[in-house]
């Protein structure tokens, strides 16, 4: 199954800087792992945002919210899911 998937993150602005570099490094190891596995095989940034476009290829909703669920900056994150389906006029590879 196939999930468009917007992540804004907004940090604490009283969030200390260790804390914070300790956050990102994590989220960026976990994301890195969850792409070479194929479940994340797109992932763009927002320009000029905190905030991310991803694509996620899951077996079910629930592998998504346990994925999702996994990032280290998910207590931080307000994310947006649109589950997608093939289109009829889409010229297949």
């Amino acid at each position: 199954m196939l999930f468009h998937v917007r992540m804004d993150v907004r940090l604490p602005s009283d969030m200390g800087p260790s804390v914070r570099a300790d956050i990102v490094a994590r989220e960026k190891a976990y994301s890195q792992k969850l792409q070479r596995e194929g479940k994340w095989p797109h992932l763009w940034r927002i320009v000029g945002e905190y905030s991310n476009i991803s694509i996620f290829d899951v077996e079910s909703n629930d592998e998504l919210h346990e994925l999702l669920s996994g990032l280290p900056l998910f207590p931080y994150m307000d994310i947006r899911v649109m589950a997608l389906a093939t289109h009829p006029s889409k010229v297949q590879d």
